[in-house]
């Protein structure tokens, strides 16, 4: 049985939910079971267009209502992420998938959508070879601490800061 880790994409910048997403695309091309779940999130983009012909390795969930206004989550938030995290907690034991991704993740922890002593729990309970990947920004220091791997993408210069806004094919 191969050992999988745990990998957490944090940081201001660009680039986490796509690395995960990189993650996927090569796991999938050697042939392991990727489970893909998305908090906070609820928008459809390229991505999901593109995972859907990889549906047979490849399953996505949204667990989201969008964007959560001047940091209040509703209580719609609260649903979504508990409906996604007890799944994602099932999804993780099952062993049934490779590789287990939390896209936005560290943001439903951040924001109190998802108890941050779950998360460490399934962490730390995680079988031995799935390979769970944790994104979005202000990962807390107890899951950077925990984790196998932790990538921060940092912004040195982005042009949103000039009025660009998310591109399809490119931010969505």
């Amino acid at each position: 049985m191969r050992k999988g880790y745990i990998q957490v994409y944090t940081g201001t910048s660009k680039g986490k939910t796509t690395a995960a997403l990189g993650l996927v695309l090569r796991a999938a091309g050697t042939g392991l079971r990727v489970f893909f779940a998305q908090f906070v999130k609820q928008r459809r983009c390229g991505e999901h267009n593109a995972l859907e012909r990889l549906s047979d390795l490849v399953t996505v969930r949204q667990y989201g209502k969008g964007f959560i206004r001047a940091g209040k989550p509703e209580k719609s938030d609260f649903e979504a992420a508990e409906k996604g995290f007890k799944e994602a907690k099932e999804i993780i034991a099952s062993n049934d998938y490779d590789v287990v991704i939390l896209d936005e993740i560290n943001i439903a922890v951040h924001y109190g959508l998802v108890n941050i002593d779950e998360l460490l729990e399934v962490m730390e309970g995680k079988p031995q070879g799935v390979e769970l990947v944790l994104t979005g920004r202000y990962a807390d220091s107890r899951i950077i601490e925990k984790a196998d791997l932790v990538t921060e993408m940092k912004e040195i210069k982005h042009y949103s800061s000039r009025g660009v806004k998310a591109r399809a094919g490119i931010e969505c």
